[in-house]
């Protein structure tokens, strides 16, 4: 009788063993980017943004994976998540954004590019930190009808984004989110947490107020009785 081994299970890695970033920038941008995507989509179950997922595209192949910057993915469910199986979530990422730097800038507008293509990522951004590899420094690219990449054209150094319902605004100094809604940017993790103790000031000042006020009152109340 011929004993059968059961079916090793494929391992699919949370890490590829290389770094987050390159740079403090990098990584610094990647934070804030992510927040603020994740605030901005707060109130829809709907959304997973993520930075430096492993995103496997591939089923039975844990060589086919890549690990995009930020991204973010419309309609599915937002969970916390080890890895992205593409085949399991059952879409791809709508936008891919790739923070570019002196060792990955060729491979995000060639390789990676081209991958993003085929796995039909819906608009793939490309912006260089430093200010030294990208000219100009936001570069964008939407699918068009027939499933290929056509340039975006930057116009005052924004790119809208369909998918999003965001601008991507290159500054000058960094990349920003910007809401045509509201004519805002969306704040950034430093402004949001100086925004909350503005708040927080002010609501005491007022508390403190209503407490005067009130004893102001009761001390009038009290002399003329």
């Amino acid at each position: 009788m011929q004993v059968r081994e059961p079916p090793t299970a494929i391992e699919y890695p949370s890490s590829d063993g290389k770094p987050m970033a390159e740079t403090d920038r990098h990584i610094q941008l990647m934070g804030e980017l992510r927040f603020t995507l994740q605030d901005f989509f707060r109130a829809d179950d709907a959304v997973c943004v993520a930075t430096d997922l492993l995103l496997y595209y591939i089923e039975g192949d844990p060589r086919r994976r890549i690990a995009p910057d930020v991204f973010v993915v419309r309609g599915v469910v937002r969970r916390s998540r080890r890895i992205y199986k593409l085949w399991e979530e059952g879409r791809p990422p709508d936008v891919v954004i790739e923070l570019s730097s002196r060792q990955t800038w060729r491979e995000d507008l060639q390789e990676k590019w081209r991958l993003y293509e085929q796995l039909g990522v819906r608009e793939y951004f490309i912006f260089d930190p430093e200010y030294d590899y990208l000219d100009p420094p936001l570069i964008g690219y939407r699918l068009d009808a027939d499933g290929r990449y056509v340039a975006l054209e930057v116009e005052n150094n924004r790119l809208h984004s369909e998918a999003l319902k965001l601008d991507l605004v290159d500054t000058g100094e960094t990349l920003r989110l910007f809401d045509p809604r509201t004519n805002q940017f969306l704040p950034t993790p430093t402004e949001d947490a100086a925004a909350r103790r503005h708040e927080a000031e002010a609501r005491r000042q007022a508390e403190a107020e209503v407490a005067r006020l009130r004893e102001e009152l009761a001390r009038l109340r009290g002399e003329s009785s």
